[in-house]
């Protein structure tokens, strides 16, 4: 039986042989990696990888889907919220020598993006890397660079923890049904010795400083530093913008962590 798209789950299933090739050379997956697949969908990409690792752990949230895929004999299939999933649990059991780390995949449901790679964030530690087909300009907002108008609050909080880039563009014609918007490949690798630092002073800084993109740091990030104490040196006669990850990074790290 055909299976139809549901637009609850922001289901649009890779289709087009080439791009699925070439997604697969990018991420390179060999025999005995610990790899977890977001969003398996119809196996188009769950396929050629579980024929190159062997064995393949797949997060799968419909439940008609995650039946066809437990009928695959290489596929362990958690059926679930990926949002809900420990990942570091998984890499407790999955990751066995000769793997080292977790290597995530996934078309990811365009819908909630974001929030899964926020949720990927607190297990960054874990993970050896991570390919994922994004909306295209999602992925422009990540690898932003400052001063630039796709440089924001989730440009900030991913490069502070990973180096990124586009490595893939994706048309829409290449899914079905078709995505209204074109749509990307990202290679996410976890910075080996990142600057240490509270996420959620990180965060909460960076949402301040962002809410008000428009105007001058001092009508929105000025009067946050002034109700906490800050005492140091930080120019806020800039646009949020305008300032570096490293110095989001380096304000963070001067105030006291978030209780």
């Amino acid at each position: 039986m055909k299976h139809i798209a549901r637009k609850r789950f922001g289901q649009h299933f890779l289709s087009d042989a080439g791009i699925i090739d070439a997604i697969v050379r990018e991420i390179a997956p060999r025999p005995g990696d610990a790899m977890v697949e977001i969003g398996p969908g119809l196996a188009a990409l769950t396929q050629p990888l579980v024929e190159r690792l062997g064995r393949l752990t797949v997060v799968e949230l419909d439940r008609d889907l995650a039946q066809r895929l437990r009928a695959h004999g290489q596929l362990e299939v958690i059926e679930s919220d990926v949002l809900k999933v420990d990942f570091a649990a998984l890499a407790a059991r999955l990751v066995v020598p000769p793997a080292t780390a977790l290597r995530v995949v996934g078309n990811l449901p365009y819908n909630i993006s974001t929030p899964i790679l926020f949720h990927l964030l607190d297990f960054a530690h874990l993970v050896a890397d991570q390919h994922f087909m994004l909306q295209k300009e999602v992925i422009d907002r990540m690898i932003a660079q400052p001063a630039t108008s796709d440089y924001g609050r989730l440009s900030v909080m991913l490069q502070w923890r990973y180096a990124m880039e586009s490595v893939l563009f994706v048309p829409p014609e290449s899914f079905d049904p078709p995505p209204r918007v074109d749509s990307a490949v990202v290679r996410m690798v976890p910075l080996a010795e990142p600057p240490f630092v509270d996420p959620t002073r990180l965060g909460e800084i960076v949402q301040v400083a962002f809410s008000q993109r428009r105007k001058l740091l001092r009508h929105s990030l000025g009067k946050w530093l002034e109700q906490h104490g800050f005492d140091g040196n930080f120019d806020t006669q800039r646009r949020a913008e305008e300032v570096a990850v490293a110095e989001y990074v380096a304000l963070a790290q001067s105030i006291r962590p978030a209780q």
